[in-house]
This record gives C-alpha cells, structure tokens and sequence, in this order.
C-alpha cells in the first residue's frame, strides 16, 4: 500500500508539471527547461516524445553544441548530450580507452549478448579483427555483389514492374527492409529467405527487429527501473521485445544448425577457394578463447549484430535518399543523367545483372547518398559511459556515473558544422574541387562511426545502396503521394514511421 500511495503522488506531481509545461510551450513557444526539481529532464522528454530529434537539435543549438542534463533524483539518468566535432573526436578517437560501451550499454542492447556492437576489451577486439578479415575477403566481396545483383532482377525489378503497371502505391521502405533482409542473410548464412518477393511474403524474423529497435530507444529515454519493471511484468515495448527476442533466436539458431549440418563433411583449409562466410567464422570463433560463451550462443550474438547493420541501417538510408530526391527532381535527374553518361557502353540499355559496372564513376549519386546520411544517419545517437571522470574539449566535466550522448543527427543540421545551408539537400556538398568525392573527417560526418569502432560494413552499404538506388533511378520516376505524412519512426534507426509511400512510373512513360 506504501508504494502505491508513493506511486500516486509522484503521478500527480509529473500530471501537474505536464500541464503546466504544456501550456507554457504553446504560449510561447520556446525551449522548455530541462533541469526540473526533482524530475530532472523527463517533463521535458515526455512533452516532446512526438519530436524528440528535433527538440534535441534545437537544444544543441541554443547551447552550443554540448549541454549537461540532470535526471530524475529517484534515477541514475545524468547525461551529456553533444554535437560537438571536438567532443565526438575527443570521445571516438583520441580518449577511445576512457569512452567503451559500459554496462549501461549494455543491459538497454542486452538482445546483442556478446555481438561486436555490445563487446568491449579482448571481445570486441576478437570480432573486429575477425569480422574486418572475413567482410574484406575478395571472394566474400564478389560473391556480395552476386547477390545483390541476383536480387535486383529477381526480386526488385518484378515487383516494381508490377506495381508500375498495376498503378499501385509502393512502400519503398518496406522494399528496402527485404531487400536488405534478403542480402545479409544470404551473405552471412548462405540462405535467401526471399522476402523480397511478388506475393510478399510476411518472415517474422524479419518484422520483428523494428520491434526490437522501438523497444531499445524506449530502454534510452526511461528510467531503468521503470522499464525493467515492464519487462518483469510483459508489458507495452519490453512484451515485443521478449517476443522478438523468441522469434529472432529461432531464426538465427535454425541457420546455424543447417549450416553445421551441411558443413560436416567441409574441408576447412580449402575455404579460401571455396569461401562461406558462417562456415568460415564458426572456425574462427572455435578457436578464440575470449568468451566463456558456448560456440552457438557466441555465432548467435554476433550475427544478429550483423542483421541488424544489414537489414536496418541500409534500408533507411535508402529510404531517406528517395525521399529528399523525390523533394528534388534536379538532383534527381542529374544522377540519372550521370548514370546514362559514365555507365551508357557498359548497359547498352539493359541495367540488370551487369556484375562489373564500375560504380565509382557515379560522384553524383554517392554525394547523394552522404547527403542523406548526413541529414538522417541511420543511427541517429550513440550511447557511450566513461571509466574515469573526463573533461571533454568543450570544457563540460564527465562524472562516472555520467552517460553521454553523441547526437549525429543533429551535427548535419548545425550551421556551425555545415554552413548556413545545413539543411539543403546538395549532393555537390561532397564533389572534391579536382574531381571525384571529397573526404569529410568522422568527426563531422559520423554516418559510419569514427575510430576504432567505425563501422566495418561501410564498403558493403555502399555496394549495395548504389546498386539498388542507380537500378530504381534509370528505370523509375518516383513521386512522394500527396498528403501522406513522412515522419521519423521512434526506434533506434531512423527508419519512417509510417513508411515510404510513392508511384512508381516507368522512364519509358514518362
């Protein structure tokens, strides 16, 4: 009875606040405080839950890039949030031993186990030294670009195909997520789930990782007791996640299986000419000593990181390139323009299953591409918790018991990083004044990370994004349907909350 009477008090106290922080807002209109008595920073967390990326940008703005925000008394939720390049440089690269992923990290992505995104120390070291040798592997890159292509005629095409003449509206997004789907896991277990298919079929591995993502970011804005207290009781995000957690686990424990099954007779010193990813990285991880883990549960942990890097953060990348292009038909009609221009004796009009097409040709759509990284990255925060107390360059003091937020989204909308012209979609942005892509340090374009922790799949997004977004550009105009919103989802990845929507029209039609 004591708790519920405790309970109901703290409820009317934060009802109270709400609506006094409510009005006020849309009286004047302003930034509302964030350092509450005794609340700390959730009034304002619950009043802008709808627009979060943007109030924090907002923040970020008036304060200078950096600014320290107290939680509540009854919870160990301090944090500094960033957009500082010095500070992101700082805290990814020049201090990298004082910033891991911590235990904090840790129980709100508990899903990874031991994955490479999760791990810190010797773990993490054996990933990525194992991950970087297998990703870069010649026969692993070509037999990438295989599938790609593969998937691209046999999958993409004939449901765009299918859609332009049926004058239905596509959700591009959803494409894209089984696309991206599709390739990962035949990349990484050698089977094709095929969900990128004419009759669409509904895998539940595959639609359940936006619940995982939703559930996760929920884990970053409320206390820890509170959704812990969820989880015990299955209730609202944490009873997705639990279930998305079963379906995952079953999917993934079942690849693997196959796989042993079918590898049982493999000879392991000829799989350089005979290259298979999972049967390469299971010998890999037989032979580490780092983790106390079982053989299956280890493999688990870090394939599922890698689904989710493959499935998720190409996608709404992809998603969010459309979106600006389809806002910008000038843009639009020059990357296509470029494509006919460089590629035109290589496609001899046929864009599809042409394996050798030498996309660095392409400035354009890779500017293209940066930019819409640069505007929505698809992880659009990170979560880092020093060892020691720290002073970051911006002159902020880092308590241990501090989180610290790295805010990517909001650097590409910074005037002081970007110019006054921060939030025009410019694919030129990126062209270099001698030709070709003009490199952009981490610390100012963190899309991909920074550091020893940068992301390690970058080469293979980038295939794959270029492959997918030329091949919809030379056959497609695409048109946003009016009226229908496009909002950023509340997830982890910036994915679209309610989808992509478009008409596809053939260029042959146009």
């Amino acid at each position: 009875m004591a708790f519920l009477e405790h309970f109901a008090i703290f409820f009317s106290i934060v009802i109270f606040f709400l609506i006094v922080i409510s009005y006020t807002h849309k009286c004047h209109k302003s930034i509302i405080p964030t350092n509450w008595p005794v609340l700390g920073i959730i009034p304002s967390v619950v009043v802008n839950a709808h627009r979060l990326l943007e109030w924090v940008t907002e923040l970020l703005s008036c304060t200078g890039g950096t600014v320290f925000l107290k939680g509540p008394s009854f919870a160990n939720m301090d944090c500094i949030c960033t957009s500082s390049p010095a500070d992101i440089h700082y805290i990814l690269s020049k201090n990298f031993s004082n910033y891991p992923k911590g235990h904090k990290f840790r129980k709100i992505f508990d899903i990874l186990g031991d994955g490479v995104f999760n791990a810190d120390g010797e773990i993490w070291e054996f990933q990525h030294r194992t991950l970087k040798s297998l990703l870069n592997h010649p026969t692993f890159h070509s037999l990438l670009k295989k599938n790609i292509w593969n998937k691209v005629e046999k999958g993409l095409l004939p449901v765009l195909d299918k859609n332009s003449r049926q004058g239905v509206e596509t959700d591009l997004q959803d494409i894209f997520q089984r696309f991206a789907f599709d390739i990962i896991c035949e990349s990484i277990f050698g089977y094709d789930p095929k969900s990128m298919s004419l009759d669409f079929p509904y895998i539940p591995c595959e639609k359940v990782l936006s619940h995982v993502e939703e559930a996760v970011l929920v884990r970053h804005i409320m206390p820890a007791r509170l959704w812990k207290w969820q989880q015990l009781l299955g209730m609202k995000s944490e009873k997705k996640l639990s279930n998305a957690c079963k379906i995952v686990d079953q999917f993934i424990y079942k690849c693997i299986a196959e796989k042993q099954k079918d590898s049982s007779n493999i000879n392991y010193e000829s799989l350089d000419e005979n290259f298979d990813f999972l049967t390469a990285l299971t010998r890999e991880v037989k032979h580490q000593i780092v983790t106390s883990s079982d053989l299956d549960k280890f493999l688990r942990d870090i394939l599922l990181s890698l689904i989710f890097a493959g499935r998720s953060t190409t996608s709404s990348t992809l998603s969010w390139f459309f979106y600006y292009l389809a806002k910008n038909s000038i843009a639009e009609d020059k990357i296509r323009e470029e494509i006919e221009t460089q590629l035109d004796k290589e496609i001899s009009g046929k864009f599809n299953d042409m394996q050798e097409l030498d996309f660095s040709k392409l400035v354009y759509l890779h500017g293209g591409l940066c930019e819409a990284l640069r505007l929505t990255p698809s992880v659009p925060f990170q979560h880092k918790s020093p060892v020691q107390a720290d002073m970051l360059p911006s002159g902020n003091k880092v308590g241990r018991n501090t989180s610290i937020i790295l805010c990517f989204h909001t650097m590409g909308r910074m005037e002081s990083i970007w110019g006054k012209d921060c939030l025009e979609f410019k694919p030129e942005r990126w062209f270099a004044a001698g030709g070709g892509i003009k490199h952009q340090p981490s610390y100012k374009f963190p899309a991909f990370g920074g550091g020893p922790r940068s992301c390690l799949g970058k080469q293979m997004s980038f295939t794959q994004m270029k492959i997918v977004a030329a091949t919809i550009i030379y056959h497609y105009r695409i048109e946003l349907v009016e009226g229908y919103p496009v909002l950023p989802s509340d997830s982890i990845v910036l994915e679209m909350k309610n989808g992509l929507i478009v008409k596809l029209t053939k260029r042959s039609e146009v």
